[in-house]
């Protein structure tokens, strides 16, 4: 039987896309280190994603738990406020579903973490037709042949030594900037301390950039991990970005008033 981390959540967020979802939780169950338990951030998804749950649940050793919100247009900040809210861990590794993780991705988180910081990591892209070959299969890829199908190969290299040394490369608050919410992790003390997302943002972009800057601004200093908890993403048409120009405001009101603590976010499914 393989490990379980008693004090690690992991969240996912998902929308319709059932079949992305099913390979991103094949690749859960194939870590070497697993996480207490998975936490589905639903944003609204039709019923044939409670099926293929459902279905995996029946073979998944660790428990799996859907939290569904009714679909009111891309609202990503607050499903991940009540995902994050249902973690019994003490620690939230978060991501996305149309990612593959890498095998040792829980074990790179969980050996990265430390108190009073939050850890942001990169991704690789997987090309188009490697993708949808993937999404017709049973099983998951190795990570060697993902490496031969996507662009930005470092990102998916795992080498422990180098995560360590990028680590004193990359600090500051300059950071936040380039922080990505597929692959990022916190101690649920700190998400609490600045009440997590900001549910003022809807529709897609710069709700992670803002948590992680006003997570900075309360004194989380930011850890960048690299050449480590890597993942592969599927790759699939680009996100609806008419809501940007309103949500980069948003977030430079943030930045620009020094705000920490959000007043519609977490605090409220608690």
């Amino acid at each position: 039987m393989k490990q379980l981390n008693s004090k690690c959540s992991l969240c996912i967020s998902t929308y319709n896309w059932p079949a992305a979802l099913y390979h991103c939780l094949l690749s859960v169950k194939n870590q070497t280190l697993l996480p207490k338990e998975v936490i589905i951030a639903d944003d609204g998804s039709t019923n044939e994603t409670a099926l293929i749950i459902d279905e995996i649940r029946k073979t998944f050793p660790i428990p799996i738990i859907h939290v569904w919100q009714k679909d009111e247009g891309f609202k990503l900040a607050a499903i991940r406020n009540k995902s994050c809210a249902k973690a019994t861990g003490e620690y939230i590794i978060q991501s996305d579903a149309d990612v593959i993780l890498h095998p040792n991705f829980i074990q790179d988180h969980l050996r990265f973490a430390k108190k009073n910081t939050f850890v942001s990591g990169a991704r690789c892209m997987l090309n188009k037709e490697f993708s949808e070959n993937i999404l017709t299969q049973h099983t998951n890829p190795t990570v060697q042949q993902m490496l031969q199908h996507c662009t930005k190969k470092y990102n998916g290299l795992r080498i422990p030594i180098l995560s360590y040394a990028n680590y004193y490369l990359q600090q500051g608050i300059a950071q936040t900037k380039y922080v990505l919410g597929v692959n990022m992790a916190f101690y649920k003390e700190d998400l609490l301390a600045v009440n997590g997302y900001n549910e003022g943002f809807t529709g897609w972009g710069k709700e992670d950039n803002d948590i992680a800057v006003r997570l900075f601004m309360h004194g989380i200093k930011i850890r960048v991990i690299k050449f480590g908890a890597n993942l592969y993403h599927i790759h699939h048409k680009g996100a609806d970005v008419k809501q940007l120009e309103v949500n980069d405001l948003l977030y430079k009101q943030t930045l620009a008033n020094k705000i920490t603590f959000v007043p519609k976010g977490i605090n409220q499914y608690i």
